[in-house]
């Protein structure tokens, strides 16, 4: 019998272990927004260099990336943090393990 054949698929263990874990951060964030009754940023506009300028929220209103900062540190939209750095306030979505709803990856409006 080959001793290669009896070994565990590490990698595959691992990448199953992370398609399970991004299921269930996607599972419960959708169950957070239905009971939490607080916006959540749905779409992005980008300007040339792919900064993010501008948010859509789960209601339709489009907000300047300054409004939106200020609803997110006043906590009126969900799953997202704002964080100092580079001498100004930064929009981020919460860390969840859930590479499709970060910001950067939300479609575009």
């Amino acid at each position: 019998m080959n001793e290669e054949s009896n070994k565990p698929n590490y990698e595959q263990i691992y990448q199953e272990y992370r398609q399970q874990g991004e299921l269930q951060a996607t599972q419960e964030q959708l169950a957070n927004q239905s009971t939490d009754g607080k916006e959540s940023i749905v779409a992005v506009r980008k300007n040339a260099d792919g900064d993010i300028i501008a948010i859509q929220t789960s209601a339709g209103r489009e907000l300047d990336y300054v409004t939106a900062v200020n609803e997110a540190k006043a906590g009126a939209l969900a799953h997202v943090d704002v964080f100092h750095r580079y001498g100004r306030d930064i929009l981020r979505s919460e860390p969840d393990g859930v590479q499709s709803n970060n910001l950067d990856n939300l479609p575009n409006f």
